[in-house]
């Protein structure tokens, strides 16, 4: 969350990836330099948002012409008619006003026009692949879909289906594809932001019974994308010599000195966070805008039940699960959601049918339904 909020203040092309669905090249699976093919994908998606946001009001202008010579067809000439003002140029001119007017106001809206949309001409190719060939396919479905024909067909739509289809083909008709990649390959290679989750999962050596391919392969794969390189992507070949690599893992069982040496290395700054405490499963639990509490809240109030926990309710709650992290095992917190769960599984359980109006959850309420989860350390161990 730290490094994609970075990434969100830095305006920077930011991809998370799990070091453990990747295996040493030749293997199935995915390899490390997906990773990077990736982060331009998301790169070009975000320049390419940017560029139609800029284009939206000149393709509406746009769109709203062509609706009109749907509704009220231009005035032409014959040919050899000289120019200047026609008889029913002016009413013309009045009634494409009138329909403007229409339009703007939305009144026009469930009314049917025929338009041309462009349809891809031949039968869709379908590719049965393995892991890690998911690029090979995308450039097999690309290079045939250019150079199938394409033709328009017609179609009879609600004028607000109409004005969606022919803004998104107005829109994509204004953007530069090749200035979008070109634009988006250069804020990779400056400022792109790749964070490894689950980095312990590929800690260790290879065990003398044989070489472990999801494991040191991988990290020795990951050596050179740190470092520097140059991968090759359907956008052109893109240099990793600038782009921040972030890595992380609980290294509660494995430890940072189980990677090879030589990644450690590459990672040279190095935070050790702190456990969770009990102020700040309070925090968690009323601040962020999706706390757990507003959730339950708005979804029981979607059955008529109106939730209200008290303050120290939720210190209490806080409380409890701080606890039992504490002595079980740590699991920061998620362990919230198990508890929130225990305690509201009668009110949404019964919510429905057999309870409505207000129901205010307090410190006596909490003690209550979750005593046995604290009793009974049997049965605590089983629950996360």
């Amino acid at each position: 969350e730290i490094a994609r909020r970075v990434a969100k203040l830095t305006d920077a092309p930011f991809i998370k990836v799990e070091a453990s669905k990747y295996t040493e090249v030749g293997y199935v699976g995915r390899d490390v330099e997906s990773m990077i093919r990736d982060l331009v994908k998301q790169s070009v998606n975000q320049v390419r948002t940017k560029r139609m946001k800029t284009v939206e009001e000149k393709a509406a202008e746009v769109v709203e012409e062509k609706l009109l010579d749907l509704l009220v067809p231009p005035l032409r000439r014959p040919p050899g008619v000289p120019a200047g003002p026609a008889p029913a140029a002016g009413d013309l001119s009045a009634a494409r006003e009138k329909m403007r007017a229409k339009l703007r106001s939305e009144e026009m809206e469930e009314t049917f026009v025929e338009i041309d949309q462009q349809v891809q001409a031949g039968p869709v190719l379908e590719i049965f692949q393995g892991p890690g060939m998911e690029d090979l396919d995308n450039n097999i479905q690309d290079m045939i879909g250019n150079m199938m024909p394409r033709r328009k067909k017609r179609r009879k739509v609600k004028i607000k289906d109409a004005r969606s289809m022919l803004t998104g083909e107005e829109i994509n008709r204004m953007v530069d594809m090749a200035d979008v990649t070109k634009e988006a390959v250069r804020r990779v290679e400056e400022s792109g932001i790749v964070f490894i989750d689950e980095l312990d999962k590929v800690a260790g050596r290879e065990r003398q019974q044989g070489p472990e391919v999801s494991r040191e392969g991988v990290q020795r794969d990951l050596l050179p994308i740190v470092e520097g390189t140059t991968v090759n992507t359907r956008q052109g070949p893109v240099k990793t010599d600038h782009i921040l690599f972030m890595a992380a893992g609980a290294f509660n069982v494995a430890k940072p000195s189980d990677l090879i040496p030589e990644l450690q290395g590459r990672f040279p700054l190095r935070v050790n966070l702190d456990s969770l405490r009990e102020q700040d499963f309070v925090r968690i639990l009323t601040e962020p805008h999706n706390a757990l509490t507003k959730q339950y809240r708005a979804l029981l109030e979607v059955d008529n039940v109106q939730v209200q926990f008290k303050a120290k309710a939720v210190r209490r709650l806080a409380r409890l699960a701080f606890d039992l992290n504490e002595q079980g095992e740590q699991i920061g917190a998620r362990r919230l959601h198990t508890v929130m769960e225990k305690l509201l599984e009668d009110i949404s359980f019964n919510a429905p049918e057999n309870l409505s109006g207000k129901v205010v959850i307090d410190e006596l309420y909490v003690e209550e339904r979750l005593k046995e989860l604290v009793e009974d350390r049997d049965l605590s161990k089983y629950i996360l």
